[in-house]
């Protein structure tokens, strides 16, 4: 079931009403049993992998949060992460290293084809690797409910695509008697518009665009029109993600319930550093609590650290898929994260617009990698951007892949996107009562009418889901 369907139009009234219309200790049981349904539509089978794991997570926690014996708390929270990490193996991993063993030690392999990967299943699982370690970090004790971890794991806004929510930010919510007096419709209308608007009007727009490039590259694009790619998926990959973290930010306000920030207006960073800081809070969060303080943090000498830092960027991008492509593109940033860190970086006076040029540079260019189908295309695009520079026929090839209306109308709706940015960035339109009562409800119902009129309705799937 996706954000962008029917079927949820109806699913999420259903289930808000209901919730609100049952007593205060049925609510929560409720809650899971909608969540699960919400996953079973996507794959029936694989809702018995999601309680399955998550169920023997929460029953080691407890085991952990009972002994003293520090070998045997050792002992179950390495079982909670190798059967963790086995089932990203087995599902995301298993057929990537395969065939890779293949190609070394085989004359004439035969390669495995893809399998269905189980949806959200790098998400949940972080998050329920996340309890574990903190309940042996006796950060706290296991002393939730099977309901409620259940519920805390699997809470359907947030369960196939994030946000990472810590155990700290929402169980505690979870065990909370709210009322629908309480509830923040404002924020949690305007948040699920603009989602939507991100998602169906903008990220699906340019897919039309992309898509067809990044399958089948074409080999008369110049060096420009291959950067506006990389600048374009940087966009869509930005109002997919984001705009699914928006809605299922706001469809948790309606149970008032709070998810933790997953964006920061990345695109409006000055630096790879900056940016890593802005774009998906909840993972970068994650690699940075539990990998790379757990194996120094910047504790240790330089070369160590730098060997970390590679380290999570490399992790990083192996979580996204097994691919070359996403190893390049997390080794790409790792590198580019610690030239900035040079200390002779604090001489160097550069204005703030060439800094943010620089940052969308490069940033775009690392998620080339990130966005094509093979290393092939990644070192196709990458010569033709830096060592076969050609600029010849502007955008010629670029504007053939439609029609100039399109181009205007696109044009026309990235600027809303990066005029609302800008000005949540540096509020240059101080907030007042007309501001309030007038301007930002007219904003919203125009949004509401440019998603109407130019939103793509045909259902599409968000990006991350294949994470």
């Amino acid at each position: 079931m996706l954000f962008n369907s029917l079927i949820f139009l109806v699913f999420l009234p259903v289930v808000f009403s209901v919730y609100w219309c049952l007593p205060a200790k049925h609510r929560n049981l409720f809650l899971l049993i909608a969540s699960y349904y919400f996953y079973f539509s996507y794959n029936p089978w694989f809702l018995l992998l999601l309680i399955g794991t998550s169920a023997f997570d929460f029953y080691l926690a407890k085991a952990i949060s009972k002994t003293e014996k520090e070998a045997k708390r050792k002992a179950l929270l390495f079982i909670s992460i190798v059967s963790n990490i086995g089932v990203l193996v087995i599902f995301k991993y298993f057929i990537f290293f395969y065939n890779t063993s293949l190609t070394l030690f085989t004359d004439h392999p035969s390669f495995l084809t893809n399998i269905i990967i189980p949806a959200g299943l790098s998400f949940y699982t972080f998050q329920s690797i996340s309890y574990t370690i903190d309940i042996y970090r006796r950060k706290y004790k296991a002393d939730d409910t099977l309901k409620d971890f259940l519920l805390y794991v699997s809470f359907f806004p947030h369960m196939v695509a994030g946000p990472i929510v810590r155990h700290h930010t929402l169980m505690p919510q979870l065990k909370t008697t709210h009322f629908l007096k309480d509830v923040e419709w404002g924020p949690a209308t305007k948040l699920i518009i603009w989602g939507f608007f991100k998602k169906m009007v903008i990220a699906d727009n340019i897919a039309y665009l992309v898509d067809p490039v990044f399958d089948n590259i074409p080999k008369d694009f110049n060096s420009i029109e291959f950067m506006c790619m990389g600048i374009l998926f940087l966009i869509q990959l930005y109002a997919d993600f984001s705009g699914y973290s928006d809605i299922a930010t706001g469809v948790a306000k309606l149970f008032k319930i709070n998810l933790s920030l997953n964006w920061n207006r990345p695109l409006l960073s000055k630096s790879v550093t900056e940016y890593w800081q802005r774009h998906h809070i909840s993972l970068t969060s994650w690699f940075k609590e539990y990998v790379y303080i757990s194996i120094g943090g910047n504790r240790v000498s330089v070369p160590k650290w730098a060997f970390n830092i590679l380290i999570v960027f490399l992790l990083s991008g192996l979580w996204h898929g097994a691919n070359f492509t996403f190893i390049i593109w997390g080794l790409l940033n790792g590198i580019f994260y610690l030239l900035e860190h040079i200390p002779i970086k604090k001489y160097l006076k550069i204005p703030p617009f060439l800094r943010w040029s620089y940052m969308l540079f490069f940033i775009s260019i690392f998620f080339i990698a990130f966005r094509a189908n093979n290393v092939t295309d990644v070192l196709f695009i990458y010569q033709h951007i830096f060592i076969n520079v050609n600029f010849c026929n502007g955008f010629s090839h670029l504007l053939g892949l439609n029609d100039r209306l399109f181009f205007v109308m696109l044009l026309f709706l990235l600027l809303i996107l990066f005029l609302k940015e800008i000005q949540e960035e540096y509020t240059l339109l101080k907030t007042s009562s007309l501001s309030t009562n007038i301007l930002s409800p007219i904003f919203y119902i125009s949004i509401l009418c440019l998603i109407f009129c130019f939103g793509d309705f045909n259902a599409n799937r968000f990006i991350y889901f294949q994470f």
